[in-house]
């Protein structure tokens, strides 16, 4: 058992965690950006720390910011909550470096099940029921058409979360 970790992450959620951390007689380190100082989570947390500017990209998803908060306030552990870097195996794999619990799925779990075609695959090996689709990514519109009528309507799409250059980046 943990004697202090820190919540990454803020609101319904950080105060969730702090008390369920409470209840276990563990201490609870909670992060805010300046938009939250005044949150009610922080009033119940043992120790609040400041990590930056109200947009989560330089405060609640600025990995350094949070590793330097979990090592100012010398934690054991880092539970993530959800969304913001709960999903993330590089700050996971972070953690783990710096000596820190990563508290959700261990790297490799994250990294597997984060490539959405190697996470079908796994479901499939293991006997899990998956829902009609491509086994491999699609690159096309054409090939998804065809796909998509192989297989019936409704379909689902998932992007690959990169960004596509259109040309007019930075354009007003």
């Amino acid at each position: 058992m943990f004697s202090r970790i820190l919540i990454a992450n803020r609101g319904e959620i950080a105060l969730r965690i702090i008390r369920a951390c409470h209840e276990f007689g563990v201490e609870a380190v909670a992060v805010y950006s300046i938009a939250d100082k005044d949150a009610p989570y922080l009033k119940l947390a043992d120790e609040a720390i400041c990590i930056g500017p109200a947009s989560p990209a330089e405060s609640y998803l600025n990995i350094a910011r949070i590793m330097s908060a979990a090592e100012i306030t010398d934690v054991e552990a880092i539970h993530p909550g959800y969304g913001f870097l709960a999903e993330n195996a590089n700050f996971a794999q972070i953690c783990h470096d710096c000596g820190i619990t990563f508290i959700g799925p261990p790297v490799e779990a994250m990294k597997m099940l984060g490539d959405k075609v190697q996470a079908r695959r796994l479901a499939k090996k293991a006997n899990v029921p998956v829902s009609p689709g491509s086994e491999n990514t699609i690159d096309n519109e054409s090939e998804a058409m065809k796909l998509a009528s192989a297989i019936g309507y409704p379909v689902i799409i998932k992007g690959d979360g990169r960004r596509r250059r259109t040309g007019n980046e930075g354009r007003a």
